[in-house]
């Protein structure tokens, strides 16, 4: 039990610095997209959300509540290589963010 402990904690402080550098990026929102950008059935809301939107509102705030619920958490993650497409040709690299994104993929991946 010790373990799954650790291994939310561990989650659980990915997930602050994925909030730290979206904060640090000038990419953390004060105000919600509309609820039917929320609604998206699309991968990572492509179609009515932006990468970091998503982020924001559908991910940090759903690993927020299964963690805060105690509910088991994604085994399978792959948000890097979206963040990666996302910071493509922008003036702002996002190599932060997506070095935190690669860390959280590898622990709900349950990689070492």
């Amino acid at each position: 039990m010790a373990n799954s402990s650790d291994h939310t904690t561990r989650v659980a402080d990915s997930l602050l610095q994925i909030e730290i550098e979206l904060r640090r990026i000038d990419a953390w929102e004060s105000e919600p997209p509309s609820p039917e950008a929320l609604q998206s059935a699309q991968p990572f809301a492509v179609d009515t959300l932006e990468f970091t939107q998503w982020l924001q509102f559908v991910f940090v705030s759903r690993m927020k509540a299964l963690i805060e619920g105690g509910h088991p958490l994604p085994q399978v993650s792959g948000m890097a290589p979206m963040a990666e497409e996302h910071f493509r040709g922008r003036e702002e690299s996002g190599a932060g963010l997506i070095s935190e994104l690669e860390e959280m993929d590898r622990l709900l991946s349950g990689q070492p």
